[in-house]
């Protein structure tokens, strides 16, 4: 089934953008700024659960190594100029400043985690990861139907990784590490 998108059907600058969230109708619900569009993030219970257990496995490695703070699915960021709700994300220590209660963290996550609903378009996914790349944030692409993580990192030629192999934070979660399998659970 595929889940229904919001898109305004005229571009929209980002102030505006930042405004027509605040409307009481808006509140409550999660909505990006992607290639002047808004969209509202739609998820499904497989989609959702993967993203859960990504940001709960790296949410407990950066809690037990005091690395910095990460966030979920209704954690916005400011990327490029534009505003993104990722499934989880982590900011170390070295990037963050102090916490703020705004929808939108005014600067990029070190690594973003993106996981491919039915709602999700290859150019908004394209858009994303190019501004992501941008911002110096490290994207993994998950995609649930493949079963297989897209690892976008700064600089370096994307790895895609399947069943069978292992998911490493690399530079910027050193030491983390998870298996492709256990992402994706039992076949």
């Amino acid at each position: 089934m595929v889940m229904p998108v919001l898109e305004t059907e005229r571009v929209m600058s980002v102030e505006e953008f930042d405004a027509w969230v605040l409307l009481p109708e808006n509140i409550g619900r999660d909505y990006e700024y992607v290639g002047g569009r808004v969209i509202e993030v739609v998820s499904n219970n497989r989609s959702s659960g993967i993203g859960h257990l990504l940001g709960s496995l790296i949410g407990v490695y950066v809690f037990q190594h005091k690395l910095g703070f990460t966030t979920g699915a209704d954690g916005g960021y400011w990327i490029v100029g534009e505003r993104y709700v990722p499934d989880a994300a982590f900011v170390s220590v070295s990037r963050q400043f102090k916490r703020t209660d705004d929808a939108y963290y005014p600067i990029a996550p070190d690594l973003a985690i993106e996981v491919l609903s039915p709602s999700n378009t290859a150019e908004e996914i394209r858009i994303k990861v190019v501004n992501y790349l941008t911002a110096g944030t490290t994207a993994w692409v998950v995609d649930t139907h493949r079963e297989r993580i897209e690892v976008y990192t700064p600089g370096k030629p994307v790895r895609i990784l399947k069943r069978g192999e292992t998911l490493d934070g690399g530079a910027v979660l050193p030491g983390f590490t998870v298996a492709v399998n256990d992402v994706f659970g039992e076949k």
